[in-house]
């Protein structure tokens, strides 16, 4: 098939790629020229595991191709995918300007039917605004005869394991109408994903307001999940209970499961903040309060702050003259994503009170800095205060405690004892529970988990 992407970000490029990889020919738009030429260079704007192995691939296979020529881009596919960014606005609703914009370019070259995919994570009701301008459009142009259908297909992919997830999905959602365009379109969608129901069905046809909710439902499940089990972790830290022995008492019980139930330091990214904030903003909208999904926003906002408050705890309000190694930026490993990560709040909180940050990610060191220069935009001079190195043991010396906040595989295992020699005091502040507490108490740390009693 021919498949066009709008959109090469993060879901446009892994939708391609894989899309691609299944033997169709697709077509990338986007209209940023600088991410275009890195595509065409060879090289990958985002990281993503196995990625940019398999673009090489299909770009030498000559299956993918990426360019900023939207008449081509809408000529090329007779199922157009919107792919672009749906930002927060500034009362939390999901920014829709992206995806109009690819709708009104699509009737604007389009000559034939095209099946039009909502692929982005848009509130309910959106691609009823999608068909609805691309009609007028189509109707402005004379053409009113011109027929296409617009489709929900929501991408369930988790970052740092994105390839895998689609190639090997757990559910694909399918929301059309019952007309026959949108029959003829479900068609088309279920050749296009058939082998991926080769073993079994995977897919799920359902109406398009339905589809579009299950995403933001999804979601806010599993964001859900993480503020309950760090409210419980703090809880346990008061008590003396260990979170992770209640973890795996209730995660056992095959009605609630394991997944999504660790401690930490609060969940980032770019979908879980903005996700249950524009569920909460649409049932505003209609008069709805969702209680727990304002609870679940508190929660996490405030465990991003929980390590900074252990170590005022420990070292005092004012840090002028301490250091602090971190290990991990990301706001989880296998990415450089640094949206929403915990790492920006925990070292704008440190700075600010006068620490010195020595810092390692394996991968997002250069995107966190990025970041941070807009978290320090009203105070520039402080980021004078953060280093990065290039491996975990360049930021111990001399540090006055080591902070945990992405849980890399890469930080497992590492040389106690010479971590111990090194630290200039003991301390470790484990924001992701990697070590066992009763094994850091024979090493001589003082260990400082979320939820976990020694």
């Amino acid at each position: 098939m021919n498949i066009t992407i709008i959109g090469s970000g993060y879901v446009g490029l892994v939708t391609g790629a894989c899309l691609a990889e299944l033997g169709n020919h697709v077509f990338c738009l986007d209209v940023d020229q600088a991410k275009i030429d890195i595509l065409n260079s060879g090289g990958v704007p985002i990281y993503e595991p196995g990625l940019k192995e398999m673009i090489s691939r299909n770009v030498e296979a000559g299956r993918i191709q990426f360019s900023t020529d939207i008449k081509a881009s809408v000529e090329h596919g007779e199922i157009q995918f919107i792919a672009v960014g749906t930002p927060p606005d500034e009362d939390g609703s999901a920014d829709l300007k992206y995806v109009l914009a690819a709708a009104k370019n699509i009737a604007k070259y389009m000559t034939s039917f095209k099946v039009v995919i909502d692929k982005s994570t848009v509130p309910v009701g959106t691609a009823l605004r999608v068909s609805h301008l691309i009609r007028t459009e189509l109707d402005a142009k004379g053409l009113v005869d011109l027929n296409f259908s617009v489709i929900s297909n929501p991408e369930f992919l988790k970052e740092g394991a994105a390839v895998e997830d689609f190639m090997r999905p757990d559910r694909i959602v399918v929301g059309s109408d019952e007309d026959e365009a949108g029959l003829y379109a479900r068609e088309l969608v279920r050749k296009l994903y058939a082998p991926f129901n080769r073993h079994h069905e995977r897919t799920y046809y359902m109406d398009v307001k339905s589809a579009e909710l299950t995403k933001y439902a999804a979601n806010a499940m599993l964001a859900t999940r993480i503020s309950f089990m760090n409210e419980l972790a703090n809880l346990a830290d008061i008590v003396g209970a260990d979170i992770e022995a209640v973890r795996q008492g209730i995660g056992s019980d095959s009605r609630i499961g394991y997944g999504f139930l660790y401690a930490g330091t609060g969940y980032g990214g770019s979908c879980f903040p903005k996700d249950v904030q524009a569920l909460s903003n649409t049932a505003n909208e209609h008069q709805l309060d969702l209680r727990i999904l304002r609870a679940v926003e508190d929660v996490n906002n405030l465990q991003k702050g929980i390590l900074v408050n252990k170590i005022i705890k420990q070292f005092g309000e004012d840090l002028n003259g301490r250091t602090f190694a971190i290990w991990g930026l990301a706001f989880k490993p296998n990415t450089d994503d640094m949206r929403e990560a915990p790492s920006r709040v925990i070292i704008s909180e440190l700075v600010r009170r006068g620490a010195m940050i020595v810092a390692h990610d394996p991968v997002a060191s250069e995107e966190a800095m990025r970041s941070l220069r807009l978290d320090f935009v009203d105070a520039p001079e402080l980021l004078n205060r953060i280093t990065m190195v290039e491996k975990p043991m360049l930021a111990i010396p001399d540090a006055d405690a080591l902070i945990i906040v992405t849980e890399w595989k890469a930080f497992r295992s590492p040389d106690f004892e010479l971590l111990k020699q090194q630290l200039k005091t003991p301390i470790i502040f484990d924001g992701r529970n990697l070590f066992e507490p009763s094994v850091m108490s024979e090493h001589g740390f003082n260990y400082q988990g979320i939820g976990r009693h020694n």
